[in-house]
């Protein structure tokens, strides 16, 4: 569980470190976004490593099937959120961090069918992360002002491409651990 922590910890202190560390980030320069890359890189392995290495000791729950197709909706809602929609189409462009936003969803949908300690760790830890960076960027930013109005066809187009994107995603996560679809 320590390379777990650690991945986690290493994931959220490379994104606060431009706002947490403005006087050593600065002079990086363009070499910072690299260092900034290649820490979120070891943060994602040392994620996965301490996740696949955990022992699933501690069952906190058991979601019921119908958690499942709560789970996909939420995901196919962050994956939508992630896309360019957002910015270029009409339903959400009021949102300020539909990134954020939608990565907290996919965090909650996994929390919520995985109730073992390693998952609540991982995807806990990312929900904390998301909603932190969005508290801090909200402060560092200061006013916001939506983007200019897409179309609904531009969110309709984007729908479809994370449709298709899920079901991309589902068949890889299907192939290395469990279906996310059943079956």
């Amino acid at each position: 569980m320590t390379l777990l922590v650690l991945g986690v910890l290493l994931w959220a202190a490379a994104h606060f470190f431009k706002r947490a560390m403005p006087g050593v980030r600065e002079p990086l320069g363009d070499k910072g976004k690299g260092l900034v890359a290649l820490t979120l890189v070891l943060s994602i392995v040392l994620m996965v490593l301490g996740y696949r290495a955990a022992e699933i000791e501690d069952v906190l729950w058991i979601a019921p099937s119908f958690v499942y197709h709560i789970n996909n909706l939420l995901v196919l809602i962050a994956i939508f959120l992630m896309s360019p929609a957002p910015r270029k189409g009409k339903l959400f462009n009021n949102m300020r961090h539909p990134m954020l936003i939608g990565f907290s969803l996919w965090a909650v949908a996994h929390i919520l069918v995985n109730g073992d300690a390693p998952s609540v760790v991982l995807f806990g830890g990312l929900l904390a992360w998301a909603l932190a960076e969005i508290v801090v960027l909200n402060r560092v930013e200061g006013p916001w002002q939506p983007t200019e109005r897409g179309t609904i066809a531009k969110d309709g187009m984007f729908f479809v491409a994370s449709v298709i994107l899920m079901g991309v995603i589902g068949a890889i996560h299907g192939m290395i651990g469990p279906s996310p679809f059943g079956g």
